[in-house]
C-alpha cells in the first residue's frame, strides 16, 4: 500500500489541518494503530474520506500519525499537514 505519512503533536484546543489536491483518505491514529494500518489490519482512527480541502480533524492532545492514501484510486496526491 502506498501512502503519505507524517507524525505530529496536537496541543489542547488544536486540530489537524490537511490540504489536499484531490479526494483522499485521511487517517489520524496512534502509533499502535499506525502499525496495524501498515500491516493491513483493523485499526482505529480519526478522519475518513475527504472530497474537499482542507480536511479539519479534531483529536485529543498528543502525538499522532497521519496517513493519507487514495484508497482504490491510482495516481499521486499532494498534501500538506499542519496543526492549528
Amino acid at each position: 500500500m502506498s501512502y503519505a505519512h507524517s507524525q505530529i503533536y496536537v496541543g489542547p484546543g488544536q486540530s489537524v489541518i490537511v490540504e489536499l489536491d484531490r479526494a483522499a483518505n485521511v487517517q489520524v491514529m496512534s502509533g499502535s494503530d499506525h502499525a496495524r494500518y501498515r500491516r493491513g489490519e483493523r485499526h482505529q482512527y480519526y478522519g475518513g474520506r475527504y472530497t474537499s480541502s482542507p480536511a479539519v480533524i479534531k483529536t485529543p492532545p498528543g502525538y499522532w500519525h497521519v496517513a493519507i492514501d487514495l484508497g482504490v484510486s491510482t495516481g499521486t496526491i499532494r498534501a500538506s499537514v499542519s496543526v492549528r
